[in-house]
């Protein structure tokens, strides 16, 4: 294959017209692979770019123990060699205050409320396109640039958020809290790309980085423990685990320790008088601290025939007519589930699926598509099933 060239025709302005290739364009850089790309891309392109690596997780303002597995400090030494391979200046900014108060804060929240919350969505909204984005455009950036991979246009003056070619690695469900103002001002070099294709790239061009693993799990928490790290913010509030009849079948340390789905850490194997199947979290009862736990990967208590969303965001910025026919996801990288939404209120909607969804989380996000082209989103608040 050849060199790939970032054609800046498919940037959109909110005029229509096309991206001016000199324009100046600070890239995200986090050290991996898709960010160094990107970057190489638009400089290749013929755009001023310049590199800022963020800090966006303090470890030592979190209290945790010093042998915590934060990368940070080996993320930015190869964000900076890259920097160097290109020749485009790389700075560093500390936005871990906002961090703290933004997401991490609603994290633990929603903990404490037995939910499941996505910080790394919330990072976007908060963060990389608010914090990093105002602090890009008022040092002069006419644009900022990330190794998402997700795509944009815009159409009749409307900007949209697509789903990248490669839909094995598309990130728009992360992003769908983009309106009108962030997609303007930002460009994905990478929507047209497969991830071996950016990794030759990487490799083509030089970039040490070429092979570097894709980076897991929450950024803060990573490849940690994940009931670990939770234990040095919450106290342990033990309660019992029973099954959806009744029964008794053994003790929890704290529901927020625990997620709808959930098979690994109950502690449940090898109980006599059982049929063997593993064991999953089918529920919480928040007001007697009672985790439900029931055996079958495909037990009914599992499956959701609806749900309810709160705080939905809408990408075009107005609210769509309802009731609306589209597909959801209800996790990253699950294929769109048909179905339909009604709007119950100015910030509420009810999903009834087509075909009934394992594992609907309180606390997650629930993403709308028609097509290539993410509406908006929100988060599920409760779930509905018939048992």
């Amino acid at each position: 294959m050849g060199a790939h060239q970032l054609n800046l025709t498919s940037v959109p302005d909110a005029a229509g017209d096309n991206a001016d290739p000199a324009m100046r364009v600070v890239v995200g850089m986090s050290g991996g692979v898709d960010s160094s790309v990107a970057a190489m891309l638009l400089a290749r392109a013929g755009c001023e770019v310049s590199g800022l690596f963020m800090k966006n997780w303090d470890e030592n303002g979190a209290g945790l123990p010093e042998n915590s597995p934060c990368t940070a400090a080996d993320d930015m030494k190869d964000a900076l060699h890259v920097c160097e391979r290109l020749g485009i200046a790389l700075d560093g900014e500390d936005f871990s205050g906002a961090y703290r108060d933004r997401v991490f804060g609603y994290f633990l929240a929603e903990h404490i409320r037995g939910r499941t919350p996505n910080p790394d969505i919330l990072c976007n909204k908060e963060i990389k396109f608010k914090v990093f984005l105002e602090h890009a455009l008022t040092r002069g950036a006419d644009r900022i640039a990330t190794g998402h991979y997700a795509r944009t246009d815009c159409v009749d003056g409307r900007y949209r958020l697509l789903k990248a070619r490669d839909l094995s690695k598309d990130q728009s469900y992360f992003l769908y809290t983009l309106g009108q103002r962030e997609l303007a001002a930002t460009i994905f070099p990478l929507g047209e790309l497969t991830k071996t294709e950016v990794r030759r790239l990487a490799r083509e061009t030089g970039l040490e980085n070429h092979a570097k693993r894709d980076s897991t799990g929450i950024c803060f928490i990573g490849e940690r423990d994940f009931a670990g790290f939770l234990r040095h913010y919450f106290p342990a509030l033990p309660g019992e685990m029973r099954t959806p009849e009744g029964e008794y079948v053994g003790a929890h340390q704290g529901l927020m320790f625990h997620t709808i789905g959930q098979r690994q850490g109950l502690g449940l194997g090898g109980r006599s008088g059982c049929s063997g199947e593993p064991w999953f979290v089918v529920g919480k009862n928040l007001k007697q601290n009672v985790l439900i736990v029931a055996q079958g990967h495909e037990h009914p208590l599992l499956y959701s025939t609806s749900l309810t969303a709160t705080h939905l965001h809408w990408v075009a910025r107005q609210t769509p007519a309802s009731p609306l026919r589209c597909g959801a996801k209800i996790r990253y990288r699950q294929a769109d589930q048909s179905g339909e939404i009604t709007l119950t209120g100015m910030d509420q909607c009810r999903v009834v699926f087509d075909a009934p969804q394992r594992a609907a989380t309180p606390g997650q996000s629930i993403v709308f598509y028609q097509g290539d082209e993410c509406l908006g989103g929100g988060i599920i608040d409760e779930t509905t099933n018939h048992v």
